[in-house]
């Protein structure tokens, strides 16, 4: 892999970004006549950086739900999520979504990778909930990466009023979580959506985010060809076009229903 294209992704005035995004929760508030925000708070570096994000601006108007389910979530998972809201001081709710879950699974016929994904439309669900009752603004966690190969459940958790940090890749989301004081433990842990047991996002795609990130940058900000970003990423052809592949073919996710 060429590592002047990760520099290249990498190079940003993180505190100008922070800023930017920052004062966009706060204006699509106002805009939209809201109370705060709500979000799903995993214990992960996606959600923990809106965590931080938040708490710099409206730590008073903010409210994050964690919401493992007992039967799968890690127990360190919840145990950092935890750690975060009392560090900085956030409001929070804890909700084992087990129980309602498991009602699903009472009376569906079993589909391990649907009832996965079904724990994410749980969790908004609950979101929206909160929101609807509290007049709050929903926010999501998908980063540019994730965002961009369909990585995420759609009407789970790719559904949300706001994506705060849909402009950055995943690369540049650890980058800006450092600026922000994000945990290490945090930073380093290998992402998952805990949709299952020992649900690990770079086993399950098949590539590493840094791979993704590379091609994706190509491809979608340098608007340049499969074959130019091979040539510049030094990343195998085959990678590229599965990357690229998941591009397309989750495209509709990113958009909504079509009007027949």
């Amino acid at each position: 892999m060429n590592d002047s294209i990760l520099n290249e992704i990498k190079n940003h005035n993180y505190q100008q970004l922070s800023e930017k995004i920052q004062n966009s929760i706060v204006q699509k508030c106002n805009d939209y006549n809201k109370n705060g925000v709500v979000f799903g708070l995993s214990g992960g570096i996606d959600s923990g950086v809106i965590a931080y994000l938040c708490s710099n601006v409206i730590k008073e108007k903010t409210l994050a739900l964690i919401m493992p389910d007992s039967k799968i979530s890690p127990n360190d998972e919840t145990e950092d999520a935890i750690k975060i809201v009392d560090s900085l001081g956030i409001n929070y709710k804890l909700i084992d979504i087990n129980s309602i879950h498991r009602e699903y699974y009472n009376v569906l016929e079993p589909n391990d990778f649907a009832l996965g994904n079904l724990r994410a439309r749980i969790r908004k669900n609950i979101m929206y909930y909160y929101a609807n009752s509290k007049n709050l603004l929903a926010l999501g966690s998908s980063d540019k990466s994730e965002y961009n190969i369909g990585y995420f459940t759609k009407f789970g958790d790719g559904a949300a009023d706001i994506l705060p940090i849909v402009s950055l890749y995943k690369i540049q989301v650890r980058e800006i979580a450092k600026y922000l004081g994000v945990p290490d433990n945090i930073i380093r842990k290998k992402s998952s959506p805990n949709l299952w047991p020992n649900h690990i996002a770079e086993s399950e795609i098949g590539v590493t985010y840094e791979e993704i990130d590379c091609v994706l940058y190509c491809l979608i900000d340098k608007k340049i060809t499969i074959n130019e970003t091979v040539a510049q990423t030094q990343i195998k052809e085959e990678t590229v076009q599965k990357i690229y592949q998941l591009y397309k073919k989750s495209e509709h996710k990113r958009i909504t229903p079509e009007h027949l």
